[in-house]
């Protein structure tokens, strides 16, 4: 498959500070790929280097074979909080991103509908986000993401804020969802266990300044249900992941300790 996403040595540094050196992978089309690394490994400059926000030292990102020069809507972004307007309605949180880019047209407003049905939000159009759970605010998240039917979805640690119950289930919906969609997915997380289970490729990052140190395929069949997780091949992926970052997490744990003294 082709490479829809493309990210070719990057490096970012603030001051003195060098936050990533030499990042380098791609994201096939239709592919979900995840990426995993401790505290303090770039992820965040990352994800705004992809966005546009910021501009990288060195390197390239392209999406479709075109290099980034900014913000556009062929990226859609989940983020770990539901960042929704509280003042509008679960239908106007959906489409905020075609209205403000012009392109809220009886199509669009189809399409939106459809995302909703898909996410499991039908029926739930007029509803406030303080009338609904956790779980479906991420929905809502996630439909005004996919209404601008963006090239590439990039996910930063969309459960973590949710239970250990609910973050199952939404992972479970978020395949349901791909399988359909088919969009192609960059999904950035501190499980271990949540990359493994989603993912076709996992990119392991090491601590700052972040670079990749394995890239790893995840040969579990699909679809996949919650009971992969108690295989055996499922806990050697783990395993797997978690030896390449263990010593990075104890010296980020150390760090962080060190600075609150």
């Amino acid at each position: 498959m082709s490479a829809k996403l493309e990210i070719a040595e990057l490096s970012k540094s603030f001051g003195d500070l060098e936050v990533l050196r030499g990042i380098s992978f791609a994201v096939a089309d239709h592919e979900f790929v995840a990426m995993v690394g401790p505290s303090g490994c770039g992820k965040t400059t990352l994800l705004r280097l992809i966005a546009g926000i910021e501009k990288p030292d060195a390197g390239t990102i392209r999406v479709d074979g075109r290099k980034l020069a900014g913000p556009g809507p062929d990226r859609g972004f989940v983020f770990q909080q539901d960042s929704l307007f509280p003042w509008r309605t679960i239908w106007k949180n959906a489409v905020f991103g075609l209205e403000i880019g012009g392109r809220l047209d009886p199509p669009a407003r189809e399409r939106t509908r459809d995302l909703l049905q898909l996410v499991g939000l039908a029926g739930f159009e007029r509803y406030y986000p303080n009338q609904v759970s956790g779980g479906m605010r991420q929905r809502v998240n996630l439909a005004r993401a996919l209404a601008i039917n963006p090239e590439v979805l990039v996910m930063d640690e969309p459960f973590s804020a949710l239970d250990a119950q609910t973050r199952e289930v939404m992972q479970l919906e978020l395949l349901r969802i791909w399988q359909q969609g088919r969009k192609t997915v960059l999904f950035i997380t501190h499980q271990i266990d949540e990359a493994v289970f989603l993912a076709d490729r996992i990119v392991v990052l090491g601590r700052r300044p972040g670079r990749v140190k394995e890239i790893i395929d995840v040969a579990l069949e699909r679809p996949r249900g919650l009971a992969v997780k108690r295989t055996p091949e499922f806990a050697a992926y783990v395993e797997r992941v978690w030896n390449l970052i263990e010593k990075d997490v104890h010296a980020s744990v150390r760090e962080e300790s060190q600075a609150v003294e």
